[in-house]
């Protein structure tokens, strides 16, 4: 008789695929895609997961778009490769940008890494590990973000010229996703509990022109718009060059399209502009900006710069300096110029040092900081409509409709004052505000 009981049995742990993902808000989207496959292939899949069993597999989906973004990308692969060598996982895979840009480079240097795949790889990934590609799934995808808000994308690859940029060379040329097939995914999303999308591309502005023949975006809006239980629409990563100026007229008309536009605008100088490929001058881009808050009134503008490009001057800074003080922009960012294999600006010569690049970013975002600040106190006082993003401490975490998950302004809502429950909308009125941080309480 075998007296062996239930409790005795050590349960096996079944080998699970966890997906890490490096980059940038479209590397998260491909990877909600991937592993929104492997589960309706009833794989077993988890995002970024901790507990790591050695059967496991590790799928790394990387970013390649500047140095200290690849740096990440390889020091994670090594990471897991010595794991790898430890016995401690099963196998590794390596995806995105980073492995599109230089698979032949990693294969060589990287021996113990199972397999490389590019950005367009998604089947042949899926048939790496045992799973098909099911078009009844598409549309459908495992969030990795908080349920209450999804990035969107709408288009592959990019068709500008900038100097500077690497990203067709690892996206390729733009494709927009058709139109109805991006509802059907919108829908699926607000049905399971979705009520933000930030609609994400390289270059939104140019969504429909490769299918449609002409710029469409507008329309997608509306069409989104309209559906129930999608109470915010966000745009991300628009052109400055050739923009759609309809796009505002669907802004004015829909409540639920937030008056936000994240327009990178790169640098100022019409020396700056024309070398990096940029398609407009210093005075076409201040009169898009004025046009975009003449035809919205209260519409936050975030937008992002380069310090230190192939021969900016000290001349050129102080320009770009003087501009981001006189336009005020809501929201900034600066980054220092990468120096990109392949790109039409790496034949030129790096000329600016490091050390100076840095100062000028460092003078940028500290000028930033003080608008910021002084945009944020007007705010003290009023009411606005918050999205609670989560709890921390003694406070619920939120938005207003001109911030975006992660880069921008958040509202900190003392918890002992009232309760806000992940995901819902809360009125707030500011009592306190700092340089990117608003304070308030809810109110009925």
């Amino acid at each position: 008789m075998n007296t062996k009981t239930v409790s005795n049995i050590i349960p096996v742990k079944k080998p699970k695929i966890n997906v890490i993902t490096l980059g940038c808000s479209k590397n998260i989207y491909d990877s909600e895609v991937l592993m929104g496959q492997l589960r309706g292939n009833n794989l077993s899949v988890v995002h970024e997961a901790n507990d790591i069993n050695k059967d496991d597999i590790i799928v790394i989906n990387t970013c390649g778009f500047i140095d200290n973004a690849k740096q990440e990308s390889i020091d994670t692969i090594l990471q897991y490769s010595q794991l790898k060598d430890e016995g401690k996982v099963g196998k590794v895979i390596v995806t995105g940008c980073l492995s599109e840009r230089y698979k032949p480079e990693l294969e060589a240097e990287l021996t113990n890494v199972d397999a490389f795949f590019g950005t367009n790889d998604l089947q042949n990934i899926l048939h790496s590990l045992g799973a098909n590609y099911k078009h009844e799934l598409i549309g459908e995808r495992l969030l990795t973000t908080p349920s209450h808000f999804a990035y969107f994308k709408i288009a592959e690859g990019c068709n500008r010229p900038c100097s500077f940029c690497a990203i067709p060379l690892m996206r390729g040329k733009h494709v927009s996703t058709e139109m109805n097939a991006l509802v059907h995914e919108a829908k699926i999303l607000a049905a399971n509990g979705t009520k933000e999308l930030i609609l994400i591309a390289q270059d939104l502005t140019y969504y429909g022109l490769d299918i449609y023949g002409k710029r469409n975006l507008d329309e997608l809006l509306r069409r989104l718009a309209d559906i129930n239980g999608i109470e915010w629409i966000r745009l991300q990563y628009a052109y400055p060059s050739g923009f759609p100026m309809e796009i505002l007229d669907a802004m004015n008309e829909r409540d639920n399209i937030c008056k936000y536009l994240d327009m990178p605008l790169q640098h100022i100088t019409d020396n700056m502009l024309k070398s990096m490929r940029r398609g407009i001058t210093k005075q076409k881009t201040i009169d898009i900006v004025n046009q975009i808050r003449d035809k919205v009134p209260g519409i936050a503008m975030r937008t992002t710069l380069i310090c230190g490009y192939p021969g900016e001057t000290e001349r050129d800074f102080e320009e770009m300096l003087r501009w981001v003080e006189d336009t005020r922009f809501d929201r900034l960012g600066c980054f220092t110029y990468s120096h990109e294999e392949k790109t039409h600006a790496h034949n030129l010569v790096d000329d600016v040092p490091e050390e100076v690049k840095q100062a000028r970013v460092d003078a940028i975002m500290e000028l930033q900081q003080g608008i910021s600040f002084e945009i944020n106190q007007e705010k003290v006082g009023r009411t606005y409509k918050v999205l609670v993003d989560r709890k921390e401490g003694d406070f619920f975490i939120g938005r207003t409709e001109f911030d975006s998950p992660e880069v921008d302004n958040e509202v900190l809502i003392d918890a002992a004052t009232g309760y806000a429950a992940n995901g819902t909308f809360v009125q707030v009125k500011v009592d306190r505000a700092e340089d990117f941080d608003l304070y308030g309480q809810i109110v009925k």
